[in-house]
């Protein structure tokens, strides 16, 4: 299906660039403005590989957020998750379950048989990430653009927080990828359309703090509904949703805070976010408020200037999955 993906996007994606860009040091939006022969609007031709990625699964936008946000982490945004080999960051085991791969390959495939070797596979993540938000209800933010693919991906420079991350200790990890404690809030504000499995919860369940009783902090009703998705010991690891609302779980909006200030939240750190005295007042706000959409993908835009690489500092890959022979 992403073949004819491709297809759709040669036929509409030459397009002129109608937007004017601004610079945020060496990244801009509207980078690959007349970088294109045809004039080519890049941005179209990812989106337009993106909604029919969206059409067939629409569980790819939390998969794209993942992907961006456990790329961003780890080396910065330079598409290091991207890179396929035995040792590679791929192989790590929290980015085992990372899936959109088929979404970044097909967008490249379409860009190089219009322009070859000049976006980046880091950009490629970026732009696919902010249109998965857009068409999945979120405001459509301006990326930045001009980054190039980093050359190093390592399992072992995989370290990041758990779903059971002390909040003070989180903020503390985003600090030091230069996002404070508002960003890692509306960052997190993610989870409005992910899953996660019962192994990362389990414990809230039945064994909290070792306690041989359930959270306290949890709502009863949702404690009854997860035991029955989750009962101890089984052999399987099932999924429910991180936004308990039915009506808006594919859905990028405020509605998660809601929930976990209705002592809904499924993950430890997620609940935390709305009782810590670090970032409470900030989900109340946003639980309330309009601006989710905006402030998110602000975050995003932040998130997305993490350590990138530009100039001479990496390279345009020809396939998102290997490095340039040199």
């Amino acid at each position: 299906m992403m073949s004819s993906s491709a297809a759709l996007v040669l036929a509409l994606g030459l397009i002129l660039v109608n937007f004017t860009g601004h610079c945020h040091g060496a990244l801009q939006v509207g980078f690959y403005r007349g970088k294109c022969r045809l004039l080519v609007d890049v941005e179209s031709v990812v989106a337009t590989v993106v909604k029919a990625k969206l059409i067939m699964d629409p569980t790819i936008t939390p998969a794209l957020l993942r992907m961006q946000f456990h790329d961003c982490f780890v080396n910065g945004c330079d598409a290091s998750i991207l890179l396929d080999g035995r040792a590679s960051e791929k192989t790590a085991p929290p980015n085992l379950s990372v899936r959109g791969y088929d979404v970044i390959d097909a967008a490249k495939a379409a860009l190089e048989s219009i322009c070859p070797g000049v976006v980046s596979c880091a950009d490629i993540i970026a732009m696919a990430t902010r249109d998965a938000v857009s068409l999945s209800g979120g405001g459509r933010y301006n990326v930045e653009t001009g980054r190039k693919d980093g050359f190093v991906s390592l399992a072992t420079n995989v370290n990041l927080p758990g779903p059971d991350i002390p909040v003070a200790q989180s903020v503390a990890t985003f600090a030091k990828k230069g996002l404070n404690a508002t960003d890692m809030v509306y960052l997190l504000g993610g989870h409005t359309v992910g899953i996660a499995h019962c192994s990362f919860f389990q414990d809230r369940l039945y064994n909290y703090k070792n306690t041989g009783k359930p959270d306290p902090n949890m709502d009863p009703s949702l404690l009854v509904s997860l035991r029955r998705i989750c009962p101890m010991n089984s052999a399987r690891d099932n999924t429910v949703n991180l936004d308990q609302d039915p009506a808006s779980s594919l859905r990028v909006d405020n509605s998660f805070y809601k929930q976990i200030m209705m002592r809904r939240g499924i993950l430890q750190i997620d609940q935390d976010l709305a009782t810590n005295s670090l970032t409470k007042a900030t989900v109340a706000k946003i639980a309330t408020g309009d601006d989710f959409n905006a402030k998110f993908g602000e975050a995003m835009v932040k998130m997305g200037r993490v350590q990138v690489l530009t100039g001479n500092q990496g390279e345009i890959r020809k396939s998102c999955r290997a490095v340039n022979k040199r």
